[in-house]
């Protein structure tokens, strides 16, 4: 066989690469499948009758964001995780929102009769046109407020994944389908880190109770139903935030009480929680920030103080933290220098 022929036996070519790992009936070249299956393939992506697509668009892309900029937070742990193993399974978690947020930012292009795409909607808009919640953009801080973090919207994104898969939208169904078995992963991977965490030593005690203070003020935003979700949920489409709480609180109780952590019993104003004050080279560096800081959410706290700005928890009207602006110019910087471009 000559080295230099680069085609299947059978005449498939494959310099298209991406092409070769999604050829159908050809799985068995892989230990655990491609993972290209399209969980879209046959559904009526029609908005269904009754709800308005401006409507249907807006609650995609509540949901798009959340995933989107949590998969951004994530990310910045690769090559700076505790262990290899870690730093594959964070990548994985952030891979897996990503494809969340793909498919739910395309969902909204079709849905209000924009078509416009996903990286539209994920490099092209300013801050105030995002409409995730104030969690997820915080910055990482040190490894166990990510973990924490991830514990807490993992617990709720489960809960509501889970309903979802009953929405009378066939689309919403089918990527909330497709959601939940990844997000039980995430929920249960955060859980054992919060549980090593919090029922190990003297001083990751510490930070993980430092960690549940400083993500608890912004918990109830996740449950704060928005008028949409509430005109969508009558509609049979949506889910309301508020009906997820009971089992979330179930969840998240068992699991800090196997991890001798509580959750604090007042919830103080988002953007005044204090955060540890961990040693910089245990947080992930943001590659926007020139000046050493690592944008953690001590960082957030001070911003938001200062301006007065996300203090409610409004991310689904577009209020947010300083942080996003910074977070912003790294996800969006090199698509906006070269627009159009093609690689």
């Amino acid at each position: 066989m000559d080295p230099t022929d680069h085609t299947h036996s059978a005449g498939t070519d494959f310099a298209d690469a991406y092409g070769a790992i999604a050829e159908d009936n050809d799985e068995h070249r892989w230990a655990f499948g491609s993972g290209f299956d399209d969980p879209l393939v046959g559904v009526d992506t029609s908005v269904p009758s009754g709800v308005d697509g401006a409507d249907l668009a807006a609650y995609c892309l509540m949901l798009g964001d959340d995933a989107l900029i949590l998969s951004h937070r994530l990310q910045e742990w690769v090559s700076r995780a505790p262990e290899l193993e870690d730093d594959v399974a964070i990548a994985n978690i952030a891979l897996d929102l990503l494809g969340q947020a793909r498919l739910l930012l395309a969902r909204a292009g079709k849905a209000d009769g924009s078509d416009r795409g996903e990286d539209g909607y994920a490099f092209l808009r300013p801050a105030m046109e995002f409409r995730n919640v104030t969690l997820v953009e915080l910055g990482n801080g040190d490894f166990a407020f990510s973990l924490t973090r991830l514990l807490i919207f993992a617990t709720y994104r489960l809960a509501l994944l889970d309903r979802l898969r009953t929405s009378r939208d066939p689309v919403l169904a089918a990527i909330a389908a497709k959601g939940v078995k990844e997000v039980t992963y995430h929920r249960d991977y955060a859980a054992r880190w919060v549980l090593r965490l919090g029922d190990g030593t003297e001083e990751s005690h510490r930070r993980a109770a430092d960690g549940l203070a400083a993500v608890w003020p912004y918990v109830e935003e996740l449950f704060r139903p928005h008028d949409i979700e509430l005109r969508l949920a009558d509609a049979g489409i949506a889910v309301d935030p508020s009906c997820l709480r009971p089992e979330f609180d179930a969840v998240t109780t068992q699991v800090l009480s196997a991890a001798t952590l509580e959750a604090p019993s007042t919830v103080s104003t988002p953007g005044t929680a204090d955060v540890d004050d961990t040693d910089e080279r245990e947080r992930p560096k943001s590659a926007a920030d020139d000046s050493g800081r690592t944008g953690d959410a001590a960082d957030d706290a001070e911003a938001s103080q200062d301006t007065g700005r996300a203090r409610d928890g409004r991310g689904r009207d577009g209020v947010h933290t300083e942080t996003m602006t910074a977070l912003l110019a790294e996800l969006q910087g090199l698509a906006r220098a070269h627009p159009e471009t093609t690689w």
